[in-house]
């Protein structure tokens, strides 16, 4: 079972996969079933913020502050991303309680 991702949660890019920057887009390979993924210029922004452990509510904030949107339409959006990362096997997530 999948955790449960919250703005508590710390995101990471997982180790099997590799990426690169397209012109602004992100392209990952996943490396354990080779399928390629893209993402828009935004999505590639949060993937860069994942390089490293962060926590989801410090991804937001970033996001909220670089791009015009508004803090629910970023939270939902950003929740949705991560969860279809994290079935795909492109993200870890650790509950910051465990951290």
């Amino acid at each position: 079972m999948n955790p449960v991702i919250s703005v508590q949660s710390i995101v990471v890019a997982a180790k099997d996969q590799v990426s690169c920057d397209l012109a602004g887009e992100a392209a990952i390979l996943n490396i354990k079933n080779g399928v390629y993924y893209g993402l828009d210029p935004v999505g590639a922004r949060i993937w860069s913020l994942m390089q490293e452990p962060r926590a989801v509510s410090d991804i937001q904030n970033t996001i909220t502050g670089e791009y015009d949107v508004e803090p629910e339409r970023c939270a939902r959006d950003l929740t949705e991303l991560l969860e279809k990362l994290l079935a795909e096997g492109l993200i870890e997530v650790k509950d910051s309680s465990a951290a």
